[in-house]
């Protein structure tokens, strides 16, 4: 009996990044709590810093656990046709946690919005200005639904083998990614509500913050495939790393329209009553 084993999975070596990817959430959590509770640090009302920790924690992390994986890919070629598919769902059943994430959040603002709060007797609340869709919302909505045709034109390149197009096409993506946040924290600075004003605040920024962090992170992971694409290190019949970024930005542009149509468009402006 030899002592090798003779199957095609991948057992992969003790890796610290689960624990320190915990450690760098719970930095961050705590950060976000100090920021919007304006907590001292040491004396000092250091604002948005409070949330650098956790961030530089979560993209050290990020960084590390990605260069491992690839290095599994690339240099050892441990990554059969078998690991791959336990990759792709992985990534599937990560996406379907999301999903359930953000359906939290547009539970809360329906319940409101539609008259199952035995506290709001109109929506949007008084004292609320929404803000208007087709402003700078519906601008996002176009930059984001563009984006999504320029991964998938990515894609086309890189199963056609041609990774130096492809990865400046994830470059573009990328881009827009950081266009849409850009536009999108102008529209926080202006809005005329707070976080702390109420109900709809609340459940907006939550659904709407929430979601620019997932852009966030999906913009990190498209410039990390638009560098290894210009490296060569995706084939035609070989790209999961690709796949499973080009799945969560998908995921992304879906989860955008919801909150576009819902909470900006339909149950954002006009104004409902509700019988007390």
């Amino acid at each position: 009996m030899s002592g090798h084993a003779k199957h095609h999975f991948h057992m992969v070596n003790p890796s610290p990044w689960p624990a320190m990817g915990a450690f760098a959430a719970l930095i961050l959590a705590i950060g976000a709590v100090l920021f919007f509770h304006k907590v001292p640090v040491m004396g000092m009302e250091p604002g948005v810093f409070k949330l650098l920790p956790g961030f530089v924690l979560v993209l050290m992390t990020m960084w590390m656990w990605w260069r491992d994986i690839i290095s599994e890919s690339v240099k050892e070629k441990a990554h059969t046709a078998e690991v791959s598919h336990g990759l792709r769902m992985g990534m599937v059943l990560f996406i379907t946690s999301e999903v359930m994430f953000f359906l939290a959040f547009f539970w809360a603002f329906f319940h409101n919005a539609l008259g199952f709060s035995t506290v709001t007797l109109q929506w949007p609340p008084v004292g609320i200005t929404p803000l208007d869709a087709w402003e700078l919302p519906f601008y996002n909505t176009v930059i984001l639904l563009t984006s999504g045709g320029t991964v998938t034109r990515a894609h086309i390149y890189i199963e056609e083998g041609n990774n130096q197009k492809a990865a400046k096409w994830l470059f573009i993506t990328a881009a827009l990614g950081a266009l849409f946040l850009g536009l999108q924290v102008y529209e926080y600075h202006h809005a005329a509500f707070k976080l702390t004003d109420g109900i709809y605040p609340s459940a907006f920024y939550l659904a709407t913050g929430f979601h620019g962090f997932h852009v966030f992170v999906g913009t990190v992971f498209l410039i990390v495939c638009g560098f290894r694409a210009a490296k060569n290190q995706f084939t035609p019949h070989k790209h999961v790393g690709f796949q499973a970024a080009a799945w969560y930005w998908h995921f992304v542009d879906v989860v955008w329209l919801f909150l576009f149509v819902w909470v900006y468009w339909l149950l954002g402006a006009p104004v409902r009553t509700f019988a007390g």
